[in-house]
């Protein structure tokens, strides 16, 4: 009897993937000026976006060009919840399913990503080089009882010179008139520290 033997298929990094077709993720190529900012409106829409269809809690600090923090009351589901530091990408990336995608590809265009998770109490925090660990997971004392922050420094030399988040930004430039299941404004706060370091400059 003839055997067939099947090649095994090439399964593409994950890192890569997003890195070679960033328009897949945020909507724009890489080299566009709005990249930085679409980097942002995903992971906020994802923590805005509860798996129960309404809205959530989040605030967004802006601290550099590049880097932003978006804090979410995000919390795993309920078979996350079973076991709630699972093993995907190795990280607490790992509390994100598949539909919540936007905080593992924004960490794949990141030279460093500081994630913290609060989970029934307890805090869990990790820093990330992409989306590899560069140390174990540190508990401590979590502020609330389920949450997220997590803050990420994009890559310049990915980003190319020149790009940067947008300055002024509103909630619904964020979300707005995009959510069509939820037509009423969310409001959030939005910290941009950038604006509080000019203005001392120039005291």
């Amino acid at each position: 009897m003839e055997r067939f033997t099947v090649e095994p298929l090439r399964v593409v990094d994950f890192v890569e993937h997003v890195r070679r077709r960033p328009q897949g993720y945020f909507l724009v190529e890489r080299g566009s000026p709005e990249l930085p900012t679409e980097v942002l409106r995903a992971v906020a829409w994802d923590g805005l976006h509860r798996r129960d269809g309404r809205h959530g809690q989040i605030s967004v600090e802006i601290g550099s060009d590049l880097s932003f923090t978006v804090e979410s009351d995000q919390r795993p589901s309920s078979d996350e919840r079973e076991r709630p530091l699972p093993e995907f990408f190795g990280s607490l990336l790992d509390m994100f399913d598949m539909e919540h995608w936007a905080p593992s590809a924004a960490a794949a265009l990141s030279v460093r990503t500081v994630i913290e998770v609060w989970l029934d109490g307890h805090g869990y925090r990790q820093e990330l080089v992409g989306m590899d660990p560069t140390g174990s997971r540190e508990e401590f004392v979590a502020p609330k009882p389920f949450g997220t922050r997590t803050t990420f420094h994009l890559d310049p030399s990915f980003c190319g010179p020149g790009e940067a988040i947008a300055w002024a930004l509103r909630p619904e430039e964020l979300h707005g008139e995009t959510c069509r299941e939820h037509p009423s404004p969310t409001t959030f706060p939005i910290h941009d520290l950038r604006a509080e370091t000019e203005g001392s400059l120039s005291e």
